[in-house]
Parts: C-alpha cells; sequence; structure tokens
C-alpha cells in the first residue's frame, strides 16, 4: 500500500528508484576526559584539519568544474585560521579533542547563520569539516555519500555541500532531506543538475534503504511504493517536459511577442562557462561573495579583475549583471572588520551592516570591486552591468550610482530586497538605470521568517500573496520610473510563477540556466493578457497554495501537463 511523506519542494522535476541512505555523522561521547597535554592535543587536531582539507583538495582534482570549486572552498574552510582559533582555544582552556571541535564549529557556524543570506547557507559547510574532523579523531569512516552502483534515490538528514556538489546525476535520481531548507547548497545544486529534491521531508531518515520511492520534486511528496499508474503519470510528465523545455529557441517572449529576457544566476567563472554555453541572454545575477569567503585580507583589485575577466569573457556582447558583496559585519570578513566596516558586534548582522551598508562604512572595498569590475569589462568587451544589495532609500541608490561612475560603470542598478525599497521603488529607481527583484530576501524580509530555517520554509513559499504585492508595487514604481525591473531569485525559474511575475510587469527573469528552456516554453504559450491575468488571480488569494491553483486554472494545456 503506497503513503506519502510531505516536505518541501527545491529542484523541479520527478524520479522514481529505490533509496540509498547517507549515514549520520559518529556520535559525540557523553562525556569527554579534560585534555592534560595541550599541545599535543593541538598538534592532533591541526593534523586532523589538514588530513581533511587533503582529502577534499584530492576529490577536486578529479571533479568537475562546479563540484571542483565548492570541494576547494570546503577545504579552505578546513584550513581557516579562525575556525582552528576558536578550536584551539577551547583546547588551551582544557576541552578534550572531540568537545573543543564541537564547540568551535558551533561557534563559527553560528556566527555565519547570523550573517544571512550566502553566509548563513555556507553555515553547513562549516559542519561538515566539523564532522569529517570528528570522525578522523575517532577513527571512523568518513562521512559523506557512500559509493554509488546503480541509480539510486538519496535521502539523508542533510548533505554536506562538498557531498552534493560531487553528485552524479546519472546515479542519483533524487534527493530526499530531513533537514535543509530553499536557500541551501542541496537545492542550488541539485537545480543545476537537473536532479529532483524534496527537503524538510519528515520521516525520510526511517525509510529503509532499498525502498522503492516516487519523488516529486514540484511538490516535494515522496510516495512510498508508488503503484504502477503513478510511476506511468510521472515518467509521462518527465518526457512531455522534456520535450517542451526543448521546444523552443532564441529570446525569451510571450506569445503575442513582449520580450522577457531570460538569464542565468551564477557565482563562479566555472559557472560562467556552463550557462554561456546554453541559450541564455546573458547574467541576470553572478553573485561575487564566494570571492570574497575565507580570506583574512581583501582580495586585490588586480586578483578580482582576473577573476572577473574568466567570468565575463565567455558571454561575449551578453550582458552581465553583477552584484557587489552581499556580506554582513561578523568574523567571515575579518578584513572589513579590521578597516573599520564593522566596529562593533551586532547581535542581528542580517538586519545591520549588510550588503551596502558594509560598503558604505568600508567604501575602499567598494571602490576595489568596482574599479576590478571595469577593468575586466574594458578588456573582455563584454557590457557590464553593476548594482548593489540591501538597498533601502534613494539616498543609498544614488550614492552608490556615484560610486560606480566614478569608477567608469556607466549601467547602474540596485536590488530590491526589502519592502521599503519595493514601496519606494519609483523614487529609489528613479536614481539608478534598473532593478532587480531578490524574491528570497523580500520574503523572508516581508514574512519576518529567517529563510535559513527549513521549519518555516512555508512562509518563504514565493506564492505568499503578501510577496506578490510587494512585487506588485515594486514593477509598478518601476513602470513610473520607466526603468526595467528584472527577478533574480529562484521563483523566476518556476514556468508558472515566471507568468505571473511578467504579468506583474517584470520584464527580465534570470535563474539557473537548466531552466530556462522551460520557462521559455512557459511564456511562449500565453499572451501578455493572460499572463496579467494570472498576476492578478494569485494575488487576489489568501494562501502560497490558493494563489498557485488560481494562476494554473488560467495557464494553457500544454503547461499544465508538465506542472
Amino acid at each position: 500500500m503506497s503513503r506519502e511523506l510531505h516536505g518541501v519542494p527545491v529542484s523541479s522535476g520527478w524520479a522514481v528508484g529505490k533509496v540509498v541512505q547517507v549515514a549520520a555523522p559518529p556520535p559525540l561521547p557523553d562525556h569527554e576526559e579534560p585534555t592534560t597535554a595541550v599541545d599535543a592535543t593541538k598538534a592532533r587536531v591541526a593534523d586532523a584539519f589538514e588530513a581533511v582539507a587533503t582529502s577534499l583538495d584530492r576529490r577536486a582534482q578529479s571533479a568537475t568544474a562546479a563540484a571542483r570549486d565548492v570541494l576547494q572552498a570546503t577545504a579552505m574552510i578546513a584550513r581557516d585560521k579562525t575556525l582552528r582559533g576558536a578550536v584551539d582555544e577551547r583546547i588551551s582552556t582544557g576541552s578534550g579533542p572531540l568537545t573543543a571541535v564541537a564547540g568551535g564549529v558551533e561557534q563559527i557556524s553560528s556566527s555565519f547563520i547570523a550573517l544571512g543570506g550566502y553566509f548563513a547557507d555556507r553555515a553547513t559547510d562549516v559542519r561538515d569539516v566539523g564532522n569529517r574532523v570528528v570522525a578522523r579523531l575517532l577513527g571512523a569512516p568518513d562521512t559523506g555519500v557512500p559509493p554509488l552502483t546503480e541509480p539510486c534515490v538519496l535521502v539523508a538528514h542533510d548533505l554536506a555541500p562538498a557531498d552534493t556538489a560531487t553528485l552524479n546525476s546519472d546515479l542519483v535520481q533524487a534527493v530526499v532531506l530531513a533537514a535543509g531548507g530553499r536557500g541551501g547548497h542541496t537545492a542550488i545544486i541539485a537545480a543545476q543538475l537537473g536532479i529532483p529534491a524534496a527537503v524538510q521531508v519528515a520521516g525520510a531518515t526511517a525509510l529503509a534503504p532499498g525502498t522503492v520511492v516516487a519523488v516529486d520534486g514540484d511538490t516535494g511528496t515522496v510516495t512510498v511504493d508508488p503503484d504502477d499508474e503513478l510511476r506511468e503519470s510521472l515518467q509521462h510528465k518527465a518526457t512531455a517536459r522534456m520535450t517542451a523545455a526543448s521546444r523552443h529557441t532564441g529570446p525569451g517572449r510571450t506569445k503575442d511577442g513582449h520580450p522577457v529576457a531570460l538569464l542565468a544566476n551564477i557565482g563562479t567563472p566555472q559557472d560562467a562557462q556552463v550557462a554561456a554555453a546554453t541559450d541564455v541572454e546573458g547574467v541576470g545575477l553572478f553573485r561575487t561573495e564566494v570571492l570574497f569567503l575565507g580570506h583574512h585580507t581583501a582580495p586585490t583589485v588586480e586578483e578580482q579583475t582576473q577573476i572577473y575577466r574568466e567570468a565575463l569573457a565567455p558571454f561575449g556582447d551578453r550582458p552581465v549583471v553583477v552584484r557587489t558583496l552581499d556580506a554582513g559585519a561578523d568574523k567571515p570578513l575579518d578584513f572589513a572588520a579590521a578597516a573599520g566596516a564593522a566596529p562593533d558586534e551586532e547581535s542581528n548582522p542580517a538586519l545591520g551592516a549588510r550588503g551596502l551598508r558594509l560598503s558604505a562604512r568600508n567604501p575602499d572595498l567598494l571602490t576595489g570591486q568596482l574599479r576590478a569590475l571595469s577593468q575586466a569589462a574594458t578588456l573582455t568587451g563584454t557590457p557590464v552591468r553593476v548594482m548593489a544589495p540591501m538597498v533601502s532609500t534613494t539616498a543609498e541608490a544614488t550614492w552608490f550610482a556615484e560610486q560606480a561612475h566614478a569608477q567608469g560603470l556607466s549601467s547602474v542598478g540596485v536590488m530590491i530586497e526589502v519592502p521599503a525599497a519595493a514601496l519606494r521603488a519609483e523614487n529609489i529607481l528613479g536614481a539608478v538605470d534598473f532593478g532587480s527583484v531578490g524574491t528570497n530576501d523580500l520574503a523572508q524580509y516581508t514574512m519576518a521568517a529567517d529563510r535559513t530555517l527549513g521549519p518555516l520554509a512555508e512562509l518563504l513559499d514565493p506564492w505568499q500573496p503578501a510577496t506578490l504585492d510587494l512585487l506588485a508595487h515594486a514593477a509598478d514604481g518601476a513602470r513610473a520610473a520607466d526603468r526595467p525591473l528584472g527577478v533574480c531569485g529562484e521563483s523566476a525559474g518556476d514556468p508558472l510563477m515566471a507568468c505571473v511575475l511578467v504579468g506583474l510587469g517584470v520584464t527580465s527573469l534570470s535563474m539557473t540556466a537548466a531552466r530556462v528552456g522551460l520557462v521559455r516554453f512557459a511564456l511562449a504559450g500565453h499572451t501578455l493578457s493572460t499572463c496579467e491575468q494570472m498576476a492578478t488571480a494569485a494575488r487576489a488569494a489568501d494562501s502560497p497554495s490558493l494563489a498557485r491553483e488560481s494562476a494554473l486554472r488560467l495557464a494553457a494545456a500544454g503547461l499544465r501537463d508538465v506542472l
């Protein structure tokens, strides 16, 4: 008899396969004797950290470009002086090695979570390193995904980014997690690889290995022992979706010819190479945070210029929108604090000196990044559009535009990701050339729900009518200011939501490159008028599920067949 488990969908698609469970990290002892040989214990722990880093480096050498970046970043965390210092400090006060590692990891991962955004999602990296070090100290097998020999559905409490990055899409048919969130690394990489995934699935870790399950990455439903009818239905949908995604090529547009630029989200030069080889019109979001992560001194202008050149060059004359550093005020950016950017510890950095506020406290950091982008644009000939994160006022937008123009960058925009910016979009966008909505942050600030907390995922559903209302207000402001407004949050990659966003007045959509084909198909099947009707219906609903259902009722049969 079939039964269903329910979670949060994070990567669309469907799959049926046998469960392979990822073993949990080795448990810490209930009591560990205090350390008496402090120096010897520090040396032993240091060796374990270095062994973990070396192992990750070795895996990176044979990994794909995208996986290599994640593995190397995790290895860098294993060598991070701040993390090791937090562990050594505990050993110095008498903690045993396992207790010291656990305490140091919790201290640093908590500081990452407090930063919000990109860094909050990296807290899992820190905990992964801690688990690997503990396993080394215990002489236990390394944590992570076991060797896979046949297609399967991978099930775990959570997956470390280093494991997610090396998933083989030929063998991993779907991913099911008991923890995780919409903005986690597993969600992002699964979407890039086209692997269906669901998180926050209650009961997932109780599934016996070998159990056959059907995973619906569109709804977050996991069906245990699916019957033949469900299997055939999912196969039909998968085939129909693949056909639909390849049906149209070229610039995005609605059925009646209304243009909607379809762009890619990237974070590294490796991402750029992959995305540039696909049928996208450019980049709507180049996240630059990864270039700064783990640095104890700010990357030089020369270092940044080289990296930006590598990311821009593959796109030729297609535009690339670059978001300047979106970080907070805590230890992951020691060099910023040292320069006076954040002299005081903040109890909630996600609401503090983050994004452009950080840049305003440390203008040299912003100047260096803008100068490097300007130089890279000149060297490659690629059109660069630069935008600032966490803008709340017209004065902030005006100041950023002045800084960018001073470095020779002519196209300047801002992120609309706080309610204040959405409500005052006409004024704010009037001071710059374009705007882009970050739906992930806009949702968390609108609903007062931390995007890193999986249990609050329903509040962060992009179909929340309140979030759609703010998006509509921002689009109205953009029209009044005669400025283009894009969306670069993950919701842009949902083909049904894409129609609603266009109906609200959005002019471009930026997403994981793998999702562009289906979004192009969805837009091509609907007139602008229908998209507007779908947007109106979704906003009139009283819940995310009803909003989606209202839009779906107005969708063309061709789109409903692949959803």
